[in-house]
């Protein structure tokens, strides 16, 4: 998860140059956001199915094998006359190479951990996705100052690269690769049998996820994606200071992710077997911080603006940590890959349709009048969800 988030986000750290250079518009910026957004919305599900099949052990060497080379392949963009059409088509290219990233990343932790110890491992997931997008803005500012921000693309998949002879050896022993290949045989799997696609998508449990998806993605995806521009318009900073400021709010993402998912996991310890507690105050704890995201504007200082990015980051990682252990501690053991690729989908579908939304919102009202959309639409979807959960 960390090497996918480095690849992906690199654009966004670097966003306030490229798209100066290539003479890209907020609003083209946002169809690029886009492009990946619906790569990856077609791809994962897909991803999810081959890799219920063929198993992450194997399918995720292949996967960032193959993102890397295209994250890579960004050293490649022409000029400002064919830039746009170029970055496009890689986007949409590393949209579908890193489809299987999240599926396979949540299969390894359903089949690594017994069901009470899931939620603290979906938590400690998430900390892969931060992670990534904390390491890049000082990394790809750094190469971005020294040798042009094309070399920085390049520097960043190559440094992703190390992941691979580290996830061979983790997984060379027999008894590893017994686990992370066979689904558990818990009671549950035993006696729900996996379920198709078309099945899935039927099911009140996934439609709960997708929804609370949908709710916090677009506020999520601003902060990824949105964060550095919003630096650079308000306070003027150049792109190499981004670095020294954009480490918090993933880094702060991880507390949140980490802290609720050990919460819950508390919680389910305590509860009758095989029935995961609905979680009702800690989602609506996340709540609280993720509507941290309409204060960003108050901040007056750089260091401010961030830090309060950071809260509502926290909020964020809760809310989707919470998200998605309460959903897949609910479907059939052989379909969990499947169903996280409808969870990444949902995210997916967020991003498509809420970048060049955000996009025309700063072009037209500024960042301010977006943050406060954001808060606006995540309220209603995490109410609906416990609401509905609590019921069910």
């Amino acid at each position: 998860m960390a090497v996918s988030y480095a690849d992906r986000q690199t654009l966004a750290v670097l966003a306030p140059t490229v798209t100066r250079d290539l003479h890209i518009t907020e609003t083209a910026y946002g169809w690029l956001l886009s492009a990946f957004s619906l790569a990856y919305l077609i791809g994962a599900p897909l991803a999810g199915r081959w890799l219920d099949r063929l198993g992450a052990r194997r399918g995720l060497p292949i996967a960032v094998l193959l993102w890397s080379t295209i994250a890579a392949a960004h050293v490649l963009l022409p000029g400002p006359a064919a830039g746009f059409w170029a970055l496009l088509t890689l986007r949409v290219l590393l949209g579908f190479a890193e489809a299987p990233s999240f599926p396979g990343a949540s299969q390894t932790v359903h089949r690594a951990l017994p069901p009470e110890d899931r939620p603290r491992g979906f938590g400690v997931l998430y900390v892969g996705s931060s992670l990534g997008a904390m390491v890049v803005p000082p990394v790809a500012t750094a190469l971005e100052h020294r040798f042009g921000y094309r070399f920085a693309f390049l520097g960043v998949a190559a440094l992703g690269l190390a992941w691979l002879p580290v996830w061979l050896y983790a997984t060379r022993q027999p008894h590893v690769r017994a686990t992370l290949d066979t689904p558990p045989r818990d009671a549950q799997a035993a006696a729900d049998p996996p379920l198709s696609l078309r099945q899935l998508v039927r099911q009140p449990v996934v439609l709960r996820g997708v929804a609370a998806t949908l709710a916090a993605a677009p506020m999520m995806s601003y902060a990824l994606n949105w964060a550095p521009k919003y630096l650079v318009a308000t306070f003027h900073l150049p792109q190499v200071a981004l670095g020294q400021l954009l480490w918090m709010p993933p880094l702060l993402y991880d507390v949140g992710s980490v802290a609720f998912g050990q919460w819950q996991a508390h919680r389910a310890r305590l509860a009758p077997p095989h029935l995961p507690p609905v979680p009702l105050l800690p989602a609506l704890v996340g709540l609280g911080l993720a509507l941290t995201c309409a204060a960003v504007p108050l901040g007056q200082t750089p260091l401010a603006a961030a830090l309060l990015t950071g809260v509502a980051m926290a909020g964020g990682g809760a809310l989707f940590a919470l998200f998605t252990a309460d959903t897949l501690a609910r479907v059939p053991a052989g379909s969990v890959s499947a169903t996280a690729g409808l969870l990444a989908s949902a995210q997916s579908i967020a991003y498509i349709a809420a970048s060049p939304l955000i996009g025309h919102g700063v072009e037209a009202h500024g960042h301010a009048f977006v943050l406060h959309a954001l808060a606006l639409w995540l309220t209603p979807g995490v109410l609906i969800w416990l609401l509905v959960r609590r019921r069910g």
